[in-house]
């Protein structure tokens, strides 16, 4: 599943390109996860004025409206001046002056959904229960530290959730606990003062570092242009079963957190 930074990737490899277009055309394949709310006609004619994120949504506000977009489990962006014909898993095409932005999606689990603005229902509906954004001056040490506190399930677990801090998905999630030196299983309630401070420190040097790699492709991610991420191969734990860990050669132990694999180094973070 594309998460924060592989969204943000997909965000600046397209943003200057459409800011300003007029919308010439909505094309909408087979349905996708949530409906567009909207006419597509109605759409024709707005301008996109900027693409901004939040979470793992994409935001293009419109000069009238706001257009959020998902990408889903398995979904992408692409951003073409001469696209070709759309495939049999293309299911939304956003036709403009500068080019077209298409959401191709297999599973269909991606969305593109019109809003008024941020306050509509709709929009509140996906944004609303949103956590910090952790590349964000928002994002402080003292209200992470209040926000775990009130949590009893276990770290990993609520860095997934999405609610105390959004976009720290489970690659992430595995490396900044890594780096931290935190047992993913250890109640986040728990967590000492300075096990915070180091777990904030780490979630917004895993994710900036990740952005500045283009995300990480584990199967079939790229940016609006067709470019993979590479992130994945600098990765300490992650997807390293078996494997020796990178600081003490200990083996690189997986379980199971909520039905998704967490990877952990039983030396480097002991309980």
């Amino acid at each position: 599943m594309p998460e924060l930074p592989e969204v943000e990737v997909t965000r600046l490899s397209f943003a200057t390109h459409i800011a300003g277009a007029r919308i010439l055309g909505v094309h909408l394949g087979k349905p996708l996860r949530w409906p567009l709310h909207t006419d597509p006609r109605s759409l024709v004619g707005r301008h996109v004025v900027a693409v901004r994120r939040r979470g793992k949504y994409l935001l293009l506000d419109l000069d009238i409206g706001l257009l959020l977009m998902h990408l889903g489990m398995s979904g992408s962006l692409s951003f073409a001046v001469h696209p070709t014909p759309a495939g049999k898993h293309d299911h939304f095409d956003l036709e403009t002056t500068h080019g077209v932005l298409r959401l191709h999606d297999p599973r269909r689990f991606g969305a593109a959904v019109f809003a008024q603005n941020e306050s509509d229902p709709v929009a509140q509906k996906l944004l609303g229960k949103l956590g910090m954004e952790p590349l964000s001056d928002d994002f402080t040490v003292l209200l992470f530290d209040q926000e775990l506190a009130r949590r009893k399930a276990s770290i990993k677990q609520v860095l997934l959730a999405g609610e105390v801090v959004v976009g720290v998905g489970n690659i992430y999630a595995s490396e900044a606990l890594f780096l931290a030196r935190i047992r993913p299983t250890v109640a986040a309630a728990r967590l000492s003062r300075p096990q915070v401070i180091r777990l904030h420190q780490e979630i917004r040097k895993v994710l900036a570092r990740a952005v500045e790699k283009g995300g990480s492709t584990l199967r079939d991610f790229s940016n609006a242009q067709g470019n993979e991420g590479y992130f994945q191969l600098e990765a300490m734990v992650y997807g390293r079963t078996g494997q020796p860990c990178r600081v003490c050669t200990t083996p690189v132990r997986m379980i199971r957190q909520g039905q998704r694999s967490t990877f952990f180094c039983p030396q480097c973070q002991k309980p």
